[in-house]
């Protein structure tokens, strides 16, 4: 059963690492939330590791280092910041050895995620009648790209040629005011996984690989560290806290981003994911 706890601050210090979401916890689509700085400074203090677990595959951990500066959040270390992204890529350089990598998405997230080696080409240059080169599918981002034809031509490829598909960002929407959402990349996803009757592969959250990764990158140089050591904190349940609970993690809930107070319980309830814990937020 789901505690509400008034302060994550009191909770955070029962944990010897932190594991935070980034949009709905430490951002979102004013900017930085107000009193990040703030807590992030306070886990600090108090000894405590954090990393900062992403689905945004549009960028590299330098990129989203930069960003986070920008929006007044000075004191995240790029190594602090685990993406979806790093996962898709090294996916792609150990497994595709040959061929075009096709994707969907912007200019700036393929030059990140396809530096394999291999040419890439977007979607909107696939020529469906000569499809012998490419090897791979990666669905990168939600932008860059002409809904009306081009995930047409994703679905049409797919029915034609059966290669890897690879999913960079699980994500199936993501808020863009108090009150409304748009479609992200793991939505789109999803709709072509429908449509083919295809299961691809995701990384990012709720799957474990992102949670494997974190894992042994704070125990790189020793052991020092065990899951019951770690408390994941995220705005969403079908991505942050599944992920958590599957991982095996303690998790908290924060009511700043997908999730809001007066639908928490509802939610909850109907999906039977449940938070160790909730909150309002970070902030204190």
């Amino acid at each position: 059963m789901h505690i509400r706890v008034p302060s994550f601050r009191e909770i955070a210090k029962q944990f010897k690492v932190i594991f935070l979401d980034s949009y709905g916890v430490l951002k979102n689509h004013k900017g930085l939330i107000d009193g990040v700085s703030d807590t992030i400074q306070f886990l600090r203090e108090e000894g405590i590791e954090l990393r900062v677990l992403t689905n945004d595959a549009s960028r590299s951990q330098q990129q989203q280092s930069e960003v986070f500066d920008r929006l007044g959040l000075k004191n995240l270390k790029v190594d602090e910041i685990i993406t979806s992204g790093m996962l898709a890529k090294q996916f792609l350089s150990h497994k595709i050895k040959s061929g075009k990598i096709a994707y969907l998405g912007t200019e700036n997230s393929a030059e990140y995620i396809l530096q394999s080696g291999l040419e890439h080409i977007a979607v909107r240059d696939i020529d469906l009648e000569n499809l012998d080169e490419i090897s791979a599918f990666v669905f990168l981002d939600d932008e860059g790209f002409d809904w009306n034809t081009d995930i047409d031509t994703t679905v049409n490829f797919l029915r034609r040629k059966t290669v890897p598909v690879i999913v960079a960002n699980s994500d199936k929407y993501y808020p863009v005011n108090k009150n409304d959402v748009s479609v992200a990349t793991g939505g789109i996803a999803k709709l072509c996984e429908s449509m083919l009757n295809k299961k691809f592969i995701h990384f990012g959250k709720p799957d474990t690989q992102m949670f494997n990764y974190a894992f042994e990158h704070i125990n790189h140089d020793a052991f020092k560290y065990t899951k019951d050591d770690i408390l994941m904190v995220g705005d969403t349940l079908s991505t942050d806290i599944l992920g958590g609970n599957k991982f095996g993690l303690k998790t908290m809930l924060v009511l700043t981003g997908n999730t809001r107070s007066d639908n928490a319980d509802l939610w909850i309830n109907s999906s039977g994911i449940i938070p160790d814990y909730i909150c309002n937020s970070i902030l204190a």
